[in-house]
């Protein structure tokens, strides 16, 4: 375990965001978590988050950022970028690694788009430049369980849809379960990420990305589909790709190799 754990919450302007750091490495890395963070953010969490992520501590400094607290509606996904530039302008860090899990995937392309003096290297996990079918629907029910206050369907919805069934064997125990846990006040927030995902499109832009940029996908992905992988692959120079065949969207939590993966790439000038 990491003895550099931190909790934060950063300030400024009209802006409260909560974040937490560990590692004791004179790199930076930060980590965008995915639409989950509109259901709870990282506060409370730093020992439960600092776990899988043990491999960079030697390394990196690692910083998980939630959104900001006070969103509005038609909080964008550039919008999200912009503020997490200010978020490290106030920590003091000008320029960063950046991996991107799902929607944080969305943001962190948004980074390197306009920002691209900030990104050193950028991982996209899960993610896509654009919606699509697959994600509009899985997306829109999501939006209603929310809407019905239905939060044990829509955990089980999202486990369903993201591991493999040899990880959901086990995780199925837990069902009975599940809907008691991590039950927001209210999903004001979950709304607002979710809808900034539905109107989510860079797909023209991803040629400005000049950050060196790993990409993994699930190739059994039943959220974002295996597809956006392969576009941004596509769009963004010199990128290198790396598609999990046997795993979904969890792939980031179920490949043993993940991060191990991605500490590679961070490592190789």
């Amino acid at each position: 375990m990491s003895k550099n754990i931190k909790s934060g919450c950063i300030r400024f302007d009209d802006i409260d965001m909560y974040y937490v750091a560990f590692g004791s490495g004179d790199k930076n890395l930060i980590i965008i978590p995915g639409l989950s963070d509109g259901l709870s953010t990282v506060k409370g969490k730093a020992l439960f988050l600092e776990k899988p992520y043990r491999i960079f501590e030697k390394q990196y400094r690692v910083y998980i950022f939630s959104r900001k607290n006070n969103m509005s509606e038609g909080y964008s996904m550039y919008e999200m970028a912009n503020d997490q530039v200010k978020a490290l302008k106030a920590l003091g860090i000008d320029k960063t690694s950046v991996m991107g899990i799902s929607q944080g995937g969305m943001i962190a392309q948004c980074l390197a788009i306009n920002f691209p003096e900030v990104v050193d290297k950028l991982i996209i996990g899960v993610s896509t430049p654009c919606i699509n079918d697959l994600i509009r629907m899985r997306i829109n029910e999501w939006v209603k369980l929310a809407e019905e206050r239905n939060h044990k369907q829509l955990m089980i919805s999202t486990a369903e849809n993201s591991y493999s069934s040899e990880y959901l064997k086990k995780m199925r125990k837990l069902y009975p379960l599940i809907g008691l846990i991590g039950k927001p006040k209210n999903y004001d927030r979950f709304f607002i990420n979710a809808k900034a995902i539905l109107n989510f499109n860079v797909l023209d832009e991803l040629k400005n990305i000049n950050a060196p940029t790993l990409i993994l996908g699930g190739g059994k992905d039943q959220i974002v589909g295996v597809d956006g992988s392969y576009l941004l692959k596509e769009k963004i120079k010199d990128s290198i790709i790396y598609i999990y065949p046997e795993f979904g969207h969890a792939a980031f939590e179920e490949a043993k190799d993940f991060n191990k993966r991605v500490l590679d790439f961070l490592n190789n000038d």
